[in-house]
């Protein structure tokens, strides 16, 4: 049987992984991502590891992956629904919006730039006004993102009449909210994942034509989701092993964290009580080059900084932040870089921990995988550190304590995921153990 091409078009690279049907990795390459045709990149990989792009499973978060804005109709169940929505969609909240919008409430709304719009209010057979009063606003205004509707099922004749009536793309599910403390995100996060694959992804301005549309399979973060479901399983062989994984992926403008305690679906309830959903959260002020004062600034109030540290290492970042697409050559800029992503690892791992509560089994986590190009092209030396860095943390430390810790250097996580999504699940474990677990 014939390889497998697996592709991550992201904003700024291509990746490519070629991959046997048994598992084995045949070839990996990357191209510069090429809008505003990104075909162009992806032929250039696909040659280079000698993959047929016809075939190709894909993945992508170019064009800046998927933006999320909620609007509900109490703050704190709305912010959590949204939440919840968004983590294993593939989506990062850019916004929430609680109570019946008004004028300046729209125009806030308008300036997160949202790619889809989650609507939800009310509980079933609950109050309705809300929910009707925030449809008949979003239609009368001028947002023309794709709406997901997953409110108040009594209302939501209404309101999708009165949304489809201004000709816009609305997908009605179930509510995420059916009854008082019940969230139900799994049809929502299911009909988000559709609304960007048919709506957005066609309208970020990357091909000319429908194909690299048809060709997207899923949002990048969530085939890694579902990659790092799949090692949680693959690296839990025994009772001794904890099956809990963490990933941190430190990139140039966000960090991002996943964690994974089963390969149980996100929608099927779990037998094992205390442990939370596959997760992952993205960390926008944390980064290496957009967001290296962020990661200083978060460093310092979480005082994770050496006395004098902070004035030599805020410059640096703004340095790396005014030029993006500088590479450092110098040793010292090296450990620079290495710092600031020890810092943004830690940061992020910590803010991760906070919203699962701590929880990752009663052994923490079994493994710790590191992503990134910062981590990527470490060198040995520079990577115990890191390691030392993490290890040490006082908030970490109970959760790392029998982590392996492995670098994610071929980037399979998302075609490892890509993989388990064609049911060729057994091929994803084997690229999965033979590349992550050490």
């Amino acid at each position: 049987m014939e390889p497998v091409l697996c592709l991550d078009v992201g904003s700024t690279w291509t990746k490519g992984a070629l991959i046997g049907q048994d598992g084995s990795l045949l070839g990996t390459a990357q191209h510069r991502t090429t809008p505003p045709e990104v075909m162009n990149g992806i032929a250039a990989v696909a040659a280079a590891v000698g993959g047929d792009p016809a075939t190709a499973l894909v993945c992508s978060s170019a064009g800046g992956g998927l933006r999320l804005a909620v609007v509900g109709q109490e703050r704190m169940v709305s912010a959590e629904a949204g939440y919840r929505v968004a983590l294993s969609a593939g989506a990062k909240v850019v916004h929430v919006a609680a109570g019946e919008l008004d004028g300046a409430g729209v125009r806030a709304l308008r300036e997160s730039r949202p790619d889809v719009l989650l609507l939800v209010g009310g509980t079933d057979g609950g109050e309705t006004r809300v929910l009707l009063h925030n449809a008949h606003r979003i239609a009368a205004n001028r947002l023309r993102c794709p709406v997901v509707l997953a409110g108040n099922v009594h209302a939501g004749q209404e309101a999708l009449a009165t949304l489809h009536a201004t000709k816009r793309t609305v997908v009605p599910t179930d509510n995420v909210l059916p009854d008082v403390g019940e969230l139900a995100p799994g049809p929502a996060r299911r009909a988000i994942r559709e609304v960007f694959l048919q709506h957005v992804i066609g309208g970020k301005g990357l091909s000319r034509g429908p194909r690299f549309r048809r060709m997207v399979r899923a949002v990048t973060p969530d085939a890694v989701l579902r990659g790092v479901s799949r090692l949680a399983a693959t690296s839990a062989t025994d009772e001794d092993s904890p099956g809990a994984v963490l990933v941190v992926d430190v990139g140039g403008a966000t960090s991002d964290v996943y964690s994974a305690v089963s390969t149980v679906d996100d929608d099927t309830p779990r037998r094992t009580v205390g442990l939370p959903a596959d997760r992952r959260t993205v960390e926008g002020d944390l980064g290496m080059r957009w967001s290296a004062p962020g990661v200083v600034a978060e460093a310092v109030a979480e005082r994770l900084l050496a006395d004098g540290e902070e004035g030599p290492l805020a410059e640096a970042a703004a340095f790396r932040a005014a030029d993006v697409g500088w590479i450092p050559e110098a040793a010292q800029d090296i450990a620079i870089d290495a710092r600031l992503a020890s810092l943004a690892a830690v940061v992020a791992l910590r803010r991760h921990l906070r919203l699962v509560e701590g929880r990752m089994g009663p052994k923490g986590a079994g493994l710790l995988v590191l992503s990134g190009g910062v981590f990527r092209h470490a060198s040995s030396s520079t990577l115990d550190i890191v390691r030392e860095v993490l290890a040490g943390d006082s908030v970490l430390r109970p959760i790392l304590r029998q982590a392996r810790v492995t670098v994610d250097t071929d980037y399979v996580l998302a075609p490892a995921g890509l993989l388990a999504d064609a049911a060729l699940t057994d091929a994803a474990d084997h690229l999965l153990r033979t590349r992550l677990i050490p």
